[in-house]
C-alpha cells in the first residue's frame, strides 16, 4: 500500500531548516530509499515517495510557520540540482501508476506556485549542478530561479531526446505559459540533451539570473531575505490523521469510505461538524481539529489512497451526514475572518483538496438524501459530480458564498459558473438564495441538480444509475468526464493536466517509450532504441 502520511521526523529525502523569515528546503534523495523497491534514485532523481514528502513539506510550512515569507529550494548534492523523475522508476511501473505520479507531482507543484501567489510564502529556486527534466519543472515553479555560473550548471528538459516522452508535469507549458519563451527556442531546448547555461539561460527567460561562485552564498541569501517580508504569526501543528484502513474500509474520523469491489466503487461519507467555535479565537484554538480542515486533510488522502491503491474501483459516490446549519455556521466564519491567515490557508486548502476531486480519474455521483449535509463548502460535492441526484420530501441543499469565489476550479471559475457556462443569469438566481433551506423541486428548479427522485424511486433510481456507470468503459469515460468537468477558459493550470491526460498518457503507451526496444527499457543500456516511424 502507498501512504501519503508523513511528517519531518520521517523525511529521507528533504531537509527543512529555517532562519527567522526564511526557511530552506534541501533536496538531499537517498539513493538507497526508493519507494516501490528495484532501482536506485541517483543523483537527487525522484520517485513519488520524493514527491510526498515534498508535499508534506509544502504543507506544513502554510499551516505550521506562517512566519516564513520565502523558502529556498537547493540540493544537499554537489553534482547535480535534480535530475528529475527516476527512469528506472519509470521504466518498471505500471501505466497507471506513471500516471497518477505526473498527476500528483504537478498537484504539488501548483501548490507551491498557490502559495507563492496566495499565501506571501515566496519561493526561490537556488540552481547549483544540472536541473533536468522533472529537476527544472520544479524548479519553475518558484517565483525567482537563480543559476549559479560555474561554466558546469544547466538546465535542461531532455525527455523527448532520452526518453520519447514529454516533460509531462507541466514543464512545456511552464516554459511557454509562464517563463514566456519563444516557441522556436522552447523547441531546441527540449530537443537539446545538454540544455542552456550562462547568459543564454537569461536571455531565454529561462532563468531569472546568474551568479558567480564567489558570491552565490551570499546573493541567494539576500534575494531570500528580500523576499521574505511577513509579519509574524504562531502557526498550528498538523499531527497525524487518525485513520483506520481495512479490506473493505477506510474509516477517519470525518470521512468514510466503503470499498464495493463486486460493484467497482468505493462510496465517501463526509460527517459534518459536531459543533462550531464562537469565534476567530476558537478557530485558532481548535487547531488542525477545526471541522473544515480536520475535513479536508482525510478527504485528501482518502482520495489520494484511492487513486493509487484502488485502480479498479472506478465510480465516486459522495454521500454526507450531519447538520447543514453547522456547516453554513463554519462558512460564516470562514468569509467573516477571511483576512486572518490561519483562515485564509484553511480555505486555500479546501480549494486544493476539491480540485483534487475534479482531477480524480473517476466517476463522480454525488447523493442528497434525508440526514445530508451539503451546505456551502460541503456543497462543492454536488457541483464537482458528473451527476447529482436528490431525494424528494426529505433532503435539503444549502449555499453560502463560499460556493460565489473562494473555491474555484482551474479554470479560475467557480464550479457553479462553471456549471452555468451558457446562463449567467442562473448564477445570480442561485446566489438569491444563499442561506436558503432548497428542496429537490427547488434544486431541480434552479439547475443545482441532475435529477429528482421520490421516496418510492429512489432505491431503484440510483440502483440503476450506479450500475449503468459502472458498466462503461472506463477509458471511454475518463476522457469523457476530463473534457467535460473544464469547460470555459482554458489557463495554464487546465492546459497542464489536460495535456498530461491526453498525450502523456498516450506517449506512455506507445511502443517508441515503453516497448522491449523503447526508450525507458533501453536508457542506459548502451543500445540505441528503435522508433516506429509511423506518425499517429
Amino acid at each position: 500500500m502507498i501512504d501519503f502520511q508523513t511528517d519531518p521526523s520521517r523525511y529521507r529525502h528533504w531537509k527543512l531548516s529555517f532562519d527567522g523569515p526564511v526557511a530552506t528546503l534541501t533536496m538531499d534523495v537517498d539513493p538507497a530509499s526508493p519507494l516501490l523497491g528495484g532501482y536506485e534514485l541517483k543523483l537527487n532523481s525522484y520517485d513519488l515517495g520524493v514527491d510526498i514528502e515534498l508535499a508534506d513539506a509544502v504543507t506544513r510550512l502554510r499551516f505550521e510557520h506562517p512566519e516564513v515569507g520565502a523558502v529556498i529550494l537547493r540540493s544537499g548534492n554537489a553534482a547535480v540540482f535534480c535530475a528529475g523523475a527516476n527512469i528506472r522508476m519509470l521504466a518498471k511501473a505500471s501505466h497507471g501508476h506513471k500516471v497518477n505520479f505526473c498527476k500528483f507531482t504537478n498537484e504539488t507543484r501548483l501548490a507551491i506556485e498557490d502559495a507563492c501567489a496566495n499565501s506571501d510564502q515566496h519561493y526561490l529556486a537556488a540552481i547549483s549542478g544540472g536541473a533536468a527534466g522533472g529537476g527544472y519543472e520544479l524548479a519553475l515553479t518558484a517565483d525567482h530561479l537563480m543559476l549559479i555560473d560555474d561554466r558546469r550548471s544547466a538546465v535542461s528538459l531532455p525527455e523527448l531526446p532520452l526518453l520519447a516522452v514529454l516533460p509531462g508535469t507541466g514543464g512545456l507549458t511552464r516554459l511557454t505559459d509562464k517563463r514566456k519563451v519563444r516557441r522556436d527556442r522552447a523547441d531546441v531546448f527540449c530537443t537539446t540533451e545538454e540544455g542552456v547555461r550562462g547568459k543564454r539561460a537569461v536571455e531565454w527567460r529561462l532563468v531569472d539570473e546568474i551568479v558567480p561562485p564567489s558570491a552565490w552564498d551570499q546573493t541567494v541569501r539576500e534575494r531570500a531575505a528580500a523576499m521574505a517580508h511577513r509579519p509574524p504569526a504562531k502557526g498550528i501543528s498538523l499531527t497525524p490523521l487518525r485513520r483506520e484502513i481495512t479490506s473493505a474500509t477506510l474509516h477517519y474520523p470525518l470521512v468514510r469510505v466503503a470499498l464495493d469491489r463486486p460493484g467497482r466503487r468505493a462510496t465517501i461519507t463526509v460527517l459534518g461538524p459536531d459543533n462550531v467555535p464562537a469565534d476567530l479565537a476558537g478557530i485558532h484554538a481548535a487547531g488542525d481539529t477545526f471541522w473544515p480542515l480536520a475535513m479536508a486533510r482525510e478527504l485528501d488522502d482518502a482520495l489520494l489512497h484511492l487513486r493509487l491503491n484502488e485502480p479498479d474501483l472506478g465510480l465516486l459516490v459522495f454521500r454526507s451526514a450531519g447538520d447543514p446549519k453547522r456547516v453554513l455556521a463554519v462558512d460564516a466564519l470562514l468569509t467573516g475572518h477571511a483576512r486572518d491567515w490561519l483562515v485564509r490557508e484553511i480555505t486555500l486548502l479546501l480549494k486544493r483538496v476539491f480540485k483534487r476531486v475534479d482531477m480524480t480519474a473517476r466517476s463522480l455521483i454525488t447523493l442528497i438524501e434525508e440526514g445530508s449535509c451539503f451546505a456551502g463548502s460541503l456543497a462543492e460535492l454536488v457541483f464537482a459530480a458528473d451527476r447529482a441526484a436528490m431525494r424528494m420530501d426529505t433532503a435539503t441543499l444549502h449555499l453560502s458564498p463560499l460556493n460565489f469565489g473562494p473555491l474555484p476550479m482551474g479554470n479560475d471559475l467557480t464550479r457553479l459558473a462553471t456549471r452555468f457556462l451558457g446562463e449567467p443569469d442562473s448564477v445570480d438566481k442561485a446566489r438569491a438564495r444563499i442561506g436558503d433551506a432548497l428542496d429537490a423541486d427547488v434544486a431541480d428548479e434552479l439547475g443545482l441538480i441532475t435529477a429528482a427522485y421520490d421516496d418510492t424511486d429512489w432505491d431503484d433510481e440510483v440502483r440503476l444509475l450506479l450500475e449503468e456507470r459502472a458498466s462503461f468503459s472506463p477509458d471511454a469515460l475518463t476522457g469523457l468526464e476530463a473534457n467535460l468537468r473544464f469547460a470555459g477558459p482554458e489557463t495554464m493550470e487546465t492546459r497542464i493536466f489536460g495535456r498530461l491526460t491526453a498525450w502523456q498518457n498516450w506517449i506512455f503507451q506507445r511502443p517508441n517509450a515503453v516497448g522491449d526496444n523503447g526508450s525507458l527499457k533501453r536508457y542506459g543500456t548502451g543500445e540505441r532504441p528503435t522508433f516506429d516511424p509511423a506518425r499517429i
